[in-house]
């Protein structure tokens, strides 16, 4: 039961930057033996597998941090977070036999792929009105939450239930706000 809310809360930060919780994995298996990955998940957590993930955060943080250059790389992520869901949430369940890996791919996915369309509807109105200045602000408020959830999700899982919640809240909320912006923005009587 455990492991399902450990991929869970993994996937969940993975859609605000898909790299820390990979990077999270890699190292919990690696050096603390937190969660233990079959084949093919392993290689995550070889030296060389760190060492990319690590790179490839390096350029993900730096990215995130630059006005404008964080939407293209918004954009390109747009497929890369959601796949690192379905990775680290199919990786923490894989030795479960209840579990599904279709079930837990898909789920994985969805979950990334909320994270990061919040994430993706939030970011241009922050551009819009702190005119950049406060994105590498957010960005780094993201990348400490993305930090923060995935430690959760590793050392006290049942907490996960509670993010579950407030992310379904904040799903719920940006479709509300996308489907009233248009009827407040018609001038009254036309």
């Amino acid at each position: 039961m455990f492991e399902i809310l450990t991929g869970m809360g993994l996937a969940m930060p993975a859609g605000l930057n898909a790299y820390i919780p990979l990077l999270a994995v890699g190292i919990a298996d690696r050096y603390f033996g937190l969660i233990n990955l079959a084949a093919p998940y392993d290689l995550i957590a070889t030296p060389g597998g760190i060492a990319i993930i690590t790179a490839l955060l390096v350029v993900e943080v730096v990215a995130d941090k630059i006005p404008l250059i964080d939407h293209l790389n918004d954009l390109i992520n747009s497929a890369i977070r959601p796949s690192a869901g379905a990775i680290v949430l199919m990786a923490s369940t894989d030795a479960i036999d209840y579990v599904n890996p279709i079930f837990a791919m898909v789920l994985g996915l969805l979950l990334a792929g909320g994270v990061h369309t919040v994430k993706t509807a939030v970011r241009p109105a922050v551009t819009a009105t702190t005119g950049g200045v406060g994105n590498p602000i957010v960005s780094a408020a993201e990348d400490g939450a993305a930090i923060g959830i995935s430690i959760i999700a590793l050392i006290a899982p049942v907490l996960v239930a509670f993010l579950l919640v407030a992310l379904l809240v904040g799903l719920v909320w940006i479709l509300h706000l996308r489907r009233t912006r248009p009827a407040a923005a018609d001038p009254p009587g036309g």
